[in-house]
């Protein structure tokens, strides 16, 4: 039987998979729900266990900011992390953890990382 850790991880990468699948995807949008999951999975242990981030995921952060370079990939990224946040079950251990990882990186998002976040006003 697995660790109640394990199906967690599990757990939270499979809804992850199912928010990048169902989200709306802008067609004029550089970056696609599919590069938000890939760039942010490393940052799954994180925003559960609290702790320092690994390298992966601020790099992951790094390139998903880089990559945002207009008001509609921010927008998207924002609704992507939204949906991901939103699809598992939250404490506000890992709601914290998920809003301080900007911080942790050292890095500026133009943004709250929350469920809250109105997308539409993502600058």
């Amino acid at each position: 039987m697995a660790s109640s850790g394990v199906r967690k991880s599990a757990f939270v990468m499979l809804i992850v998979y199912m928010a990048a699948m169902s989200a709306v995807e802008a067609a004029e949008a550089a970056v696609t729900c599919s590069n938000v999951v890939r760039h942010l999975l490393p940052c799954v242990s994180y925003v559960q266990n609290g702790g320092q981030p690994a390298a992966q995921c601020c790099n992951g952060v790094k390139t998903l900011l880089a990559q945002a370079q207009t008001k509609t990939d921010r927008q998207n990224v924002c609704r992507c992390t939204k949906s991901a946040i939103k699809g598992i079950p939250t404490t506000r251990f890992n709601l914290a953890n998920a809003a301080s990882l900007p911080d942790k990186c050292n890095l500026h998002v133009p943004y709250k990382i929350s469920p809250s976040t109105d997308c539409n006003k993502v600058p």
